[in-house]
């Protein structure tokens, strides 16, 4: 099962606040959320099918913790948009190596939403953090993890109502999650009807026992054998077509750093692993190239990761200078002073950015 070292204490804790919301946006005919309640409101934004516009408390947040335990420091830039024009490339991409960033969350759709809590919780050991349904936007979120949402990175799952099934495509990899046991999570699994897709046995190449599972929408997660770690949710696998490309975006515009690398000829593939801090302590990214494919397909299931920031114009500028596409440019939420960018990588792969203080604000 997951064992879970503590983490330091927050007072930051997300809240089980009524919520409203009007507006949506669409993507293939499937309802994406946007909010606008009409009083000051909890209205953390979905970032998985669109964002919010609601109105904000003027509560004051000063820190966010990384998975490591320590604090990470974060000055708010005021509700004014505050664009760093005037900065050099240089000086742009320079400060991202600086940046306070962590990786928050990660965003897909499910067909049915209480059968995947119910997986998730019983099989996984996943928590429900929380629930809310929007019934005038006909959606439902439900936030799930090892941990409150201002310290781990957390799933948000994403249920539109009336649709029952969704195209994974074979872009999107896999989740991993790290266990003390394989193999007793694996019966697990068996034992509540799960399916069990490679049986506990040493990774190929290496030493490390991994198996595999799929939830009951087809997503796969790699369950990897590991002590006590303060991020069990560890892994968001996703396939590119140029390995090399990916990885200098990554480092420069995200500034993520490298973690390892390894090429497995035998097999025709490499991996790279990338993120903000080391594999067993944070979350990372891994990149995987099959060699001689270079594209894929994406299909609507998966939408995006969020990641944490302290100024999103200048990740905004960090990301242009790197090749990436911003599709929302940097600013406040219409009615709402959280401030976002999203973009996408070179293979078209989507993230958000949230100003790390405007998001603790929303979880209050």
């Amino acid at each position: 099962m997951v064992r879970i070292i503590p983490m330091a204490a927050s007072s930051i804790r997300p809240s089980l606040s009524t919520f409203r919301f009007a507006g949506a946006s669409r993507l293939g005919g499937l309802s994406l959320t946007a909010f606008a309640p009409p009083r000051r409101q909890l209205a953390f934004f979905h970032l998985g099918s669109a964002v919010s516009q609601s109105q904000s408390f003027g509560l004051q947040a000063s820190r966010m913790l990384r998975s490591d335990g320590k604090t990470m420091g974060v000055v708010s830039a005021g509700n004014a948009a505050q664009a760093s024009t005037t900065a050099s490339p240089e000086n742009v991409l320079e400060w991202v190596k600086q940046d306070k960033r962590r990786l928050l969350h990660v965003v897909y759709r499910v067909g049915d939403l209480d059968r995947t809590i119910k997986f998730y919780t019983e099989c996984l050991g996943m928590k429900l953090l929380r629930k809310r349904d929007i019934p005038e936007e006909r959606y439902t979120n439900a936030f799930l993890g090892y941990g409150p949402e201002d310290s781990h990175f957390v799933i948000e799952l994403t249920y539109n109502y009336g649709v029952d099934k969704y195209d994974i495509g074979t872009a999107f990899g896999h989740f991993g999650v790290a266990v003390e046991d394989v193999a007793k999570t694996v019966e697990l699994v068996k034992a509540k009807g799960g399916k069990v897709t490679r049986e506990p046995g040493p990774v190929k190449g290496g030493n490390t026992v991994i198996a595999f599972v799929e939830d009951p929408d087809g997503y796969k997660f790699e369950l990897l054998e590991r002590g006590p770690t303060p991020e069990p949710l560890c892994q968001i696998m996703l396939r590119v077509g140029d390995l090399d490309r990916s990885i200098a975006f990554y480092e420069k515009a995200f500034g993520m750093e490298l973690l390892r690398k390894r090429d497995n000829p035998e097999y025709k593939y490499t991996i790279a692993m990338l993120g903000y801090g080391p594999e067993d302590k944070n979350a990372v990214l891994e990149l995987t190239y099959n060699y001689g494919v270079t594209e894929y397909d994406k299909g609507n299931a998966y939408a995006q990761i969020a990641v944490g920031t302290d100024d999103v114009y200048k990740t905004a500028e960090a990301i242009k200078l790197c090749g990436g596409k911003i599709t929302r440019e940097p600013g406040p939420l219409p009615g709402l002073n959280t401030k976002i960018t999203a973009c996408l990588d070179p293979d078209g792969w989507k993230s958000v950015f949230v100003d790390n203080v405007d998001f603790l604000k929303e979880l209050e």
